[in-house]
């Protein structure tokens, strides 16, 4: 694909096929994404990417775990709820959401159903979990370079065929993550992105989130005119 198809076309996936991902095909994503810049080339990413058993344990712990009311323990800050326009956003992709998938807003059984497909990676065949070293905790910069190559990762992945969704639940009950994928003390976990082949009959796929106009978000000094 074109650049611009390529941002342009891609969307969020939360219905996967159940076929496997090639291991040479995610490699050759990861190659392409760590491409992205970072602060004075620190390169502060590492990557865990999981599949079969192991993530069919992390997904069984994350969902016991959270319906046991066990507190989440995500190891990045979340920082305070959303309040005023980003609230807004956060309620208007929920609702167009809910509207593909026909979940009534009364239907307490189906919402449920769908926060739990996040603590189960949205079911993908793949989970790659992004940290960044320890070391660099603190700092501003390594999140910010993270946030840079999945960027970069979901774009290259889309321009492959695959589809993805950032997410954060599948990495809130950090020792079940920890355990089953191995991840190395030295390490922050950051976020998670499931990974796979889209299942296009899902309803949800179609959903293209609305976005800032340029002259909501962008403020130019100096220009004529």
């Amino acid at each position: 694909m074109e650049y611009d198809e390529v941002v342009l076309g891609r969307r969020s996936i939360r219905g996967y096929k159940p076929d496997p991902v090639p291991r040479a095909l995610i490699e050759e994503i990861l190659a392409l994404a760590m491409r992205a810049p970072s602060s004075m080339n620190s390169q502060p990413w590492n990557f865990y990417v999981v599949t079969g058993e192991p993530l069919a344990r992390i997904r069984a712990g994350n969902t016991e775990r959270m319906l046991a009311g066990v507190p989440q323990s995500r190891e990045f800050r979340t920082g305070p709820a959303f309040a005023g326009a980003h609230r807004e956003r956060q309620v208007a992709v929920a609702k167009q959401l809910f509207g593909a998938m026909g979940i009534a807003r009364e239907d307490a059984e189906r919402r449920q159903d769908w926060v739990m497909r996040g603590f189960r990676q949205f079911d993908a065949p793949v989970c790659v979990i992004v940290t960044y070293d320890r070391a660099l905790d603190g700092s501003d910069d390594s999140p910010f370079d993270c946030g840079a190559v999945t960027n970069a990762l979901v774009n290259a992945a889309w321009s492959r065929g695959l589809g993805c969704v950032i997410n954060s639940q599948g990495i809130m009950q950090s020792p079940v993550v920890r355990e089953h994928a191995g991840i190395a003390a030295d390490q922050v976990i950051m976020k998670a992105i499931a990974l796979g082949w889209p299942d296009e009959t899902f309803p949800a796929n179609a959903v293209v989130s609305e976005r800032k106009r340029v002259d909501e978000a962008a403020t130019f000094v100096g220009f004529d005119g």
